[in-house]
Formats: C-alpha cells, sequence, structure tokens
C-alpha cells in the first residue's frame, strides 16, 4: 500500500450513541453520579488508609493500590464519555484516544495484579501465620506493590509501542471508548506480532493471576476447615469471599470484553456495553465492598467522616 493512502489525521471519529433528545439529561446525569461516586468512594479509601497508621499493614498498603487503580481507569474513561454526551461530538484527538486507551489498560492490568498479590498476602497471613511478620515485611511489601507497577508498565507500554509503530488508514473507532482493539482496528498493515503479543499478555496474566489465587484460595479452605477457632475460621472466610467477589466480578466482565473482540458476529452494541461494564462496576463496588466488608476499614472511615468531614459542615 502507497504512503498517500495511509491516514495521517490526527482527529478520529467515534459511534453515535444515538442518544434522542429526551434521552441526553439522563445520560449525562447517571454519567456524572457515576464518576462522582467513584471518585469520591476511592478517594476516601485511600486517604483512611493513609492518615491511619493502625492501618499501615501489609493488607492494606497493597490495597491501596485498588482504589488508585480505579481512579486512573475512571478518569480516563468518564471526562470523553460525559463531553460525548453533554456535547454530542464524535470526534477526539489520536494522542488523547491513545493517552486514554493507555490508562484504561494499566488500570485493567494493574488491578489483576493488585488482587493477586493480595491474594498472595492473605495466603500467607492465614496458612502461615507464625512466619507472617518474618515475611510480610516492609521491605517485602514494597517489593511486591513495586512489582505490580512494574508489570504493569512494562507489559502495557510494550503492547503500545508495538501499536504506535503501525500506520494508519482508517479514523472511525468501532468502540464508544478508546482501546488497544479498537485502536488496532484503525491499522492498515501486518498486525501479526500485536495479535500474538496481545494474546500471549491475556494468557500470561490469566494463567499467572487465576493459578496463584486459585492455589491460595485453596490453602485458605483447608487451612480454614482444619482451624479450631470458629473466630478465625469465620474472620478469614469472610475476608477471602470478599476479595474473590471483587476478583470474579473483573474477571468476567474482562474477560467477556477480551472475548467479544474475537468473535466476528456479535453484536456491537453488547461489546460497547460489556466494555462500559468493566470501566464502571468493579470502580464503583470495590471501595463499597471493602469499606462495608472489612471491619478495619469500616470503623476508620466512619471515625474519619465524623472527625475530618462532617465537622466542616457543622455551620
Amino acid at each position: 500500500m502507497s504512503e498517500a493512502l495511509y491516514n495521517t489525521s490526527s482527529v478520529l471519529v467515534l459511534p453515535d450513541f444515538n442518544l434522542s433528545t429526551e434521552a441526553v439529561f439522563p445520560a449525562f446525569l447517571f454519567a456524572s453520579l457515576s464518576y462522582m461516586i467513584i471518585f469520591f468512594c476511592n478517594l476516601i479509601l485511600i486517604l483512611t488508609i493513609v492518615l491511619n497508621k493502625s492501618l499501615h499493614h501489609p493488607m492494606y498498603l497493597i490495597l491501596l493500590n485498588l482504589p488508585i487503580h480505579d481512579l486512573i481507569g475512571a478518569s480516563a474513561f468518564f471526562p470523553q464519555f460525559i463531553k460525548q454526551i453533554l456535547t454530542g461530538s464524535r470526534t477526539t484527538q489520536y494522542s488523547t484516544c491513545v493517552a486514554q486507551a493507555f490508562f484504561i489498560h494499566i488500570y485493567a492490568g494493574g488491578t489483576v495484579f493488585t488482587l493477586t498479590a493480595m491474594a498472595y498476602d492473605r495466603y500467607i497471613a492465614i496458612c502461615c501465620p507464625l512466619k507472617y511478620n518474618s515475611v510480610m515485611t516492609n521491605a517485602h511489601v514494597m517489593r511486591l506493590i513495586t512489582g505490580v507497577w512494574v508489570c504493569s508498565l512494562v507489559t502495557i507500554g510494550l503492547l503500545f509501542i508495538l501499536l504506535l509503530r503501525l500506520p494508519r488508514c482508517r479514523y472511525e473507532l468501532t468502540n464508544s471508548y478508546c482501546d488497544n482493539p479498537s485502536l488496532l482496528s484503525l491499522v492498515c498493515a501486518d498486525t501479526t506480532i500485536n495479535n500474538i503479543y496481545g494474546l500471549f499478555l491475556v494468557a500470561i496474566t490469566q494463567v499467572i493471576a487465576n493459578g496463584m489465587i486459585l492455589y491460595t484460595y485453596l490453602q485458605i479452605l483447608v487451612a480454614c476447615f482444619r482451624s479450631k477457632g470458629t473466630d478465625t475460621k469465620a474472620k478469614a472466610l469472610q475476608t477471602c469471599a470478599t476479595h474473590l467477589a471483587v476478583f470474579l466480578l473483573l474477571e468476567c466482565l474482562g474477560l467477556f470484553t477480551i472475548i467479544s473482540y474475537r468473535i466476528q458476529g456479535i453484536s456491537p452494541q453488547l461489546r460497547k456495553f460489556l466494555g462500559m461494564c468493566t470501566l464502571i462496576f468493579p470502580p464503583t463496588l470495590n471501595p463499597i465492598i471493602y469499606g462495608l466488608r472489612t471491619q478495619e476499614i469500616r470503623e476508620k472511615f466512619v471515625h474519619f467522616i465524623k472527625n475530618k468531614i462532617l465537622p466542616f459542615g457543622a455551620f
């Protein structure tokens, strides 16, 4: 293909939401409230952990990365989404689209790696309680957290380096927001390397994450049923059930979205719906689940609201 046929335009066209005039305000209200809830709840969770030294334990320090990734994903998605609803604009800059896609993938990959690190922490705490303090030292926790971010940035960074080297000859996106598959659909060159790396990345991530979580939870269940302490067993199972619910929610939505790109006959509307659910529901539910289900966080959260926020609104 000659260079003249390549599209070098910096403007991309997003698909139309086809909203009626009456539906614009409810859609705008839903998107704005969703973003506000996600932003407020995750920010409160971050502040609750950061400002309370009693929560500066390995489990909560690792957990701290979850709301940070949720804020990254939501902030990458919602401003563009709200702007499109409110103005009806269907255009976006290519550089803006790439940035949005990059941060959305950082959110997804980072969340999976964080949940895997949390499963490892719970495994040591429940199955090897006598070794917990000697294993989960501050240095080891920092290595885990650094590993989460390095793995996310390196794997996703390479994904987009491979993407940006390719020429484009199309400008209409197939998805309502920017991600790697929708940007790859604009390319008019051989994408075999990109497809192989993308599939390899998904496969290795799923094998590591699911393998780690399956192994740790089987070990935790065995340890719980062997334990004679009813309170210890109940607390361990509650903590693990909370973590497993968050992981399964993200995994199901994420895998369905990935698979939908590989099925030619699937409805584009269904693909858009699944992708948006992945960016809306986990970031909304994660802080609520952890805030309500984890007693220590719940108590500190209530204390934070009463002492840090309510005094300013008392007058």
